[in-house]
């Protein structure tokens, strides 16, 4: 695995070791914390279908999004990151620290086929629910969607990960918008780069992105879930955009996956 994305993955992981895993002191306002790198606080009200993932200890170590009741979207890499019966999706939660929402365990798991590392793309997991979630689902794009993948097109990313490269976590949902690059543009930035099953997202001169911990979250436009959270460089880099799985791609099997 390159060592351009195992930084973002490890670090992620790493979480779950309880590497750096140190709650906020009751006396530390929320609104004093950073957000996502060129972020900022958003509201679950206004996202209802971000959600996140937890172990057993109710330790989050990604993001995810809600496509249905029953179903959430996330990276293939994160489904494989603790045993399935560990694994946990929590949605409705603004503040990690909280109790808030709701908690379900997952009944059963589907990874893009042939995925193998998010380099090599197909970096993409379905995971289906024990408990439906009371919350709005966000709409997958479809191959009809080709307009929402335009090079410009301003997008949100949404996540509870770090505010900036090795910094501090989020104890709250925050996002920020980037522009969908084009795919000459990612490839220029990325070698390795497959248009078929990844799209880039970021400013030229870097300092919006994601980050550690937000692997497995979605981006959109509007209410529309275009990409999740791969890979990426570092985070907000120069010339190193974040690097999405393209959903357009796997929309028909998500939807599947949705019916059961």
């Amino acid at each position: 695995m390159p060592e351009r994305y195992r930084r973002r993955i490890a670090a992620a992981l790493a979480l779950l070791a309880g590497a750096a895993f140190a709650p906020a002191s009751a006396g530390t306002a929320v609104g004093a914390q950073p957000f996502i790198v060129g972020g900022s606080e958003v509201s679950i009200r206004d996202h209802p279908y971000a959600v996140y993932l937890a172990d057993r200890q109710d330790a989050q170590f990604c993001g995810g999004v809600l496509v249905s009741p029953d179903a959430v979207v996330t990276a293939a890499h994160c489904a494989k990151a603790v045993d399935p019966s560990d694994l946990r999706v929590v949605g409705g939660r603004q503040d990690k620290r909280s109790r808030d929402g709701r908690q379900s365990a997952v009944n059963d798991i589907w990874v893009a086929p042939g995925y193998r590392d998010p380099g090599s793309g197909g970096d993409l997991a379905v995971l289906r629910l024990n408990e439906r979630m009371p919350y709005r689902s966000a709409r997958v794009a479809g191959a009809g969607d080709r307009s929402l993948y335009a090079e410009g097109t301003k997008a949100t990313v949404l996540g509870w990960g770090r505010t900036s490269d090795g910094g501090p976590r989020s104890n709250t949902l925050r996002g920020a918008q980037v522009p969908v690059i084009s795919d000459e543009g990612c490839r220029k930035a990325f070698g390795n780069y497959d248009a078929r099953t990844m799209l880039c997202a970021g400013y030229p001169d870097g300092g919006i992105d994601a980050c550690q911990g937000d692997s497995g979250g979605p981006l959109l436009v509007g209410n529309t879930v275009i990409g999740i959270v791969s890979w990426g460089e570092g985070c907000a880099q120069a010339g190193k955009p974040g690097v999405y799985t393209r959903l357009s791609t796997y929309s028909d099997e998500i939807a599947k996956r949705i019916r059961g």
